[in-house]
């Protein structure tokens, strides 16, 4: 019962008329406005506290994917290559594969994208094998022999990420970046004959047997990060603790919807803090200049985006969940398997999953089917062996995804980060 209907309820009870006139015109011309003021304070009140929870997790939402190195759109609306360096497609040079071969040294020739499920990944990396190739230059044609090795330039980009996230204060999500551990090296081990100063590469070709079909070339990975550079404005005034300053950044051109995280050391950036159009950051610097900004672009609808020839893929939540919202911004959690339930159906990337049941406790080794994608969060507390297991048993509403033990392991780690006193794994029934 709301406050007005208590006051109205009391004047009906008083019989005398003059009375009640007088209570209701001095409690419509006093009261009843400052409980209305009062009722409007609380709506408001209720609002900003789902809009921040709401607010700070949408906006560093993490979209990936892969495209083809030919068919990548410069001016894309949101997604931008991990590592600059993919858009140059160059082979390795003579010199450096001459002095590789001298001093008995692998060399890298190229890296490749295997679109095959994680389980036989796996066997490829516990298990490596050599594989032959050809190695074509302008005086001829070579045999050579070569080993894979996983490429980890991606998986140390996301931990760098990691380390951007805690220097801004920002919840971390699990990456849900299954693409960025499917790159290989392709290491030169042996070459047949001699090769002279002289010759140039023009082509190299290596055929992986049975992870052939898998093979692909000039793949490059995306997500909805871009790095900026922006200027002061203004001239920077002194912090409240007298030592420190503040340097302000508009993002008013860049776009207010999106997620913004400086990139800086420890020394150079005390903290910062965002408002709707201003990013307030707290250094040393007494002089104006440049910082180095990660944009995490989110994606607006209505927008015009070329078809993908991969799945785009997020670490997304499911709207309007405020439980979830609230949740993470505890530092206490919830032991129960219900807690479980609601940290994975919490994800859109669990639509295409259903948890069936969960095992607690000692269990005997099986074969691996998740792997743990926040493998730089190092426990030096407990120790591996004495944890006991948590195993998720999963069912799948498809099977034709290469990349559906990549979610579970997405899903299993975010579980993983809840309950660091556990080993948590995955496994598809």
């Amino acid at each position: 019962m709301s406050m007005k209907e208590i006051v109205l309820d009391r004047l009906q009870k008083i019989e005398d008329l003059e009375q009640r006139k007088l209570l209701k015109s001095i409690m419509t011309g006093v009261f009843l406005p400052l409980v209305e003021y009062q009722e409007e304070m609380n709506r408001k009140l209720e609002e900003r506290v789902f809009q921040e929870i709401a607010e700070t997790e949408d906006r560093y939402d993490i979209y990936t994917t892969v495209c083809p190195r030919d068919e990548l759109d410069p001016l894309h609306e949101f997604l931008y290559p991990m590592l600059q360096q993919d858009l140059e497609n160059t082979l390795p040079d003579i010199a450096s594969i001459r002095a590789g071969l001298n001093q008995r040294e692998e060399v890298k020739l190229l890296t490749v994208f295997l679109s095959c499920d994680f389980l036989k990944m796996k066997e490829l990396i516990e298990h490596p094998r050599v594989f032959s190739g050809k190695l074509v230059t302008t005086q001829g044609t070579r045999n050579i022999h070569v080993r894979l090795k996983q490429n980890r330039a991606y998986i140390q980009e996301i931990e760098a990420l990691h380390t951007i996230f805690q220097r801004n204060g920002v919840v971390w999500k699990t990456i849900n970046h299954p693409y960025a551990y499917k790159f290989f090296d392709v290491l030169l081990i042996s070459c047949e004959g001699e090769i002279a100063e002289e010759e140039e590469i023009t082509e190299i070709s290596v055929h992986l047997e049975e992870y052939e079909p898998y093979k692909k070339i000039d793949i490059i990975p995306l997500w909805n990060i871009e790095r900026l550079t922006l200027k002061n404005l203004g001239f920077p005034i002194p912090a409240d603790d007298r030592v420190n300053y503040e340097h302000v950044l508009s993002v008013r051109k860049t776009g207010t919807a999106h997620g913004y995280l400086v990139d800086g050391d420890e020394t150079n950036i005390r903290y910062s803090k965002r408002t709707p159009e201003e990013i307030t950051i707290v250094s040393p610097r007494e002089k104006s200049g440049t910082w180095d900004v990660r944009k995490i672009t989110q994606p607006t609808q209505g927008g015009i985006s070329g078809r993908q020839a991969y799945e785009l893929l997020s670490n997304q939540k499911r709207k309007d969940r405020f439980l979830d919202g609230f949740a993470s911004k505890q530092a206490t959690v919830v032991r129960a398997r219900g807690e479980i339930m609601r940290i994975i159906h919490s994800f859109e990337a669990a639509d295409c999953f259903e948890l069936t049941h969960i095992e607690v406790g000692t269990m005997p080794d099986r074969v691996a089917e998740t792997y743990n994608m926040n493998l730089f969060l190092i426990d030096s507390i407990r120790l591996e062996s004495e944890k006991k297991t948590i195993r998720l048993h999963f069912t799948a509403h498809t099977a034709n995804r290469f990349i559906l033990h990549d979610i579970m392991s997405f899903l299993v780690s975010e579980v993983q980060m809840y309950f660091p006193d556990y080993k948590c794994e995955g496994v598809l029934s």
